[in-house]
């Protein structure tokens, strides 16, 4: 059965929505052990939905006019039906997080780095996370164990255990 946290469901629910968002964007988060217990399994059922979906896209050509009024044909990609439906799944237990521009990067960069992407952490959970666990399963012939967890010690203030659990 799992821990309550001291929470009702609705709380519950919403910290564990926000941790998992930071866990899959930063990689690597610092919080209290049993919070950390609850994540594990929350985030790696996400991962395994990505990583049984990501590779289903649907290829398509597109006949556009350029500025010179020539027809040309540009090739676009769009989310196949399994992969939409886990990506919708997928964003009903996470929160959007907003890419952040760099300190030295200038506007016109970040803006031309992140065109076209509306929702930036699905783009990272099916671009970047799940290829590589789905490598690693292949290789490996292991599916799962996406997350470790590292024990620090108590906090100072209020004696509560402190873990990091990271994406391996």
């Amino acid at each position: 059965m799992p821990g309550k946290l001291g929470r009702t469901s609705k709380e519950r629910n919403a910290l564990l929505r926000g941790l998992a968002s930071q866990l899959l964007w930063y990689g690597k988060i610092e919080t209290t052990a049993a919070k950390a217990k609850e994540l594990k399994p929350y985030v790696e059922k996400l991962i395994t939905k990505a990583v049984n979906t990501y590779d289903d896209i649907i290829e398509f050509e597109v006949k556009k006019t350029d500025k010179k009024g020539k027809e040309v044909v540009v090739k676009s990609f769009k989310d196949g039906a399994k992969r939409l439906a886990a990506r919708r799944a997928i964003m009903a237990k996470t929160y959007d997080l907003p890419e952040l521009k760099a300190f030295s990067e200038k506007k016109a960069d970040f803006k031309a780095r992140t065109a076209g992407i509306n929702h930036p952490l699905m783009a990272k959970l099916f671009n970047e996370i799940a290829p590589k666990y789905a490598a690693r399963k292949e290789e490996l012939g292991q599916g799962g164990g996406y997350t470790r967890i590292y024990v620090l010690g108590e906090r100072r203030g209020d004696g509560a255990e402190v873990a990091i659990i990271e994406l391996v």
